[in-house]
């Protein structure tokens, strides 16, 4: 991403508000030469908001560069930090630190959720086609077997070709999921109730009902956020109606899925399923999931890791130095769309 230079005027000031460990790991030294080449920096990175030297930084700050760990900019934050005019997140969600005082105080939020979406999308594609290809099971039978299967015997219910995907909310993820699927002989079903057939059809999907998503899907793919409507969402009655050999992919929140439904059906075989996300994050050490051959358990790795935090700290770098230049934030946070974001 090429990132634009500051116009004239006074330059801003920046602060870094997240863990020293989230910094680290998003922040290389070059990211934090290219952030001071558009903002006034102040360091050292602050992790807590109520310290002496903390209340003294913010007392100038126009910017807050956010990441894991921020802590919650509530009134008593906000008093501290009179000049402040925007908040930069370069993580996903800000549900955790943007407060109701940040949208009175009408303070200007981004967020690199977009750029977040972009490995948890892929993540997903490459599940989706793995399962649809049995690859999981198959290479596990391979291992024990050390022999050739008889190939030319593969039941028509293994391989991708016309193999009926379920996305479950078009969000920013569920709609990048949605753009690398186009490429694939797939047919794709979307249940969302925030869009239009004419918005299904400019995406390239077939709207349905959420029983319809998950009687009629090979695989559904969860994407919604976790809300209090949400929460238990998928349950033993839409995880029972599933086809045999479905697949239930979960990238968003464990909390969204049964959990003991899915085990028990996952258990007798009927359904098989991907889960990067988990509540509680960790399960159990005795929980029935670990038991299961087909369930693919992974430790919400799906999201930006390693080399994939560039990704985070450019796009963040980029909308300071857009904010900054007076061009405003391409990828901002909206008040009245903030509480149904992940």
């Amino acid at each position: 991403m090429t990132r634009s230079q500051p116009g004239p005027g006074p330059r801003p000031r920046a602060a870094l508000a997240m863990s020293q460990e989230a910094a680290a790991a998003v922040l290389d030294r070059e990211s934090l030469d290219a952030l001071a080449a558009v903002c006034d920096l102040a360091l050292p990175v602050l992790d807590d908001l109520t310290t002496p030297a903390a209340v003294a930084v913010l007392a100038d700050v126009d910017v807050l560069v956010t990441g894991w760990g921020c802590p919650p900019l509530d009134e008593s934050v906000l008093r501290s930090a009179p000049r402040l005019k925007a908040v930069v997140h370069t993580a996903g969600s800000v549900r955790h630190h943007i407060t109701e005082s940040c949208w009175e105080r009408g303070i200007e939020v981004s967020s690199a959720a977009p750029a977040n979406a972009v490995p948890v999308a892929e993540y997903t594609l490459a599940m989706i086609l793995l399962t649809g290809k049995h690859v999981l099971e198959r290479a596990r039978d391979y291992r024990t077997s050390r022999s050739r299967d008889e190939w030319l015997g593969t039941p028509r219910t293994v391989g991708n070709f016309r193999h009926t995907v379920g996305i479950l909310s078009a969000s920013l993820i569920g709609r990048r999921v949605i753009e690398l699927l186009r490429p694939h002989d797939l047919d794709v079903l979307l249940h969302d109730p925030y869009v239009s057939e004419t918005e299904a059809a400019g995406l390239g999907v077939t709207p349905v009902g959420l029983d319809e998503l998950f009687a009629r899907s090979d695989t559904v793919s969860v994407h919604t956020p976790l809300l209090p409507e949400t929460r238990g969402l998928v349950g033993r009655r839409l995880i029972e109606s599933m086809r045999p050999g479905a697949v239930l992919i979960n990238t968003a929140r464990g909390a969204i899925v049964d959990q003991d439904a899915l085990a028990e059906a996952a258990a007798a075989g009927r359904v098989r399923a991907v889960l990067d996300v988990t509540d509680p994050e960790v399960l159990p050490p005795q929980h029935p999931l670990w038991e299961c051959d087909n369930v693919l358990i992974t430790p919400h790795l799906a999201g930006s890791q390693g080399n994939e935090w560039r990704r985070l700290a450019d796009l963040a770098l980029a909308e300071t130095a857009r904010w900054a230049s007076g061009a405003g934030f391409l990828h901002p946070v909206r008040r009245e769309r903030a509480a149904i974001q992940a």
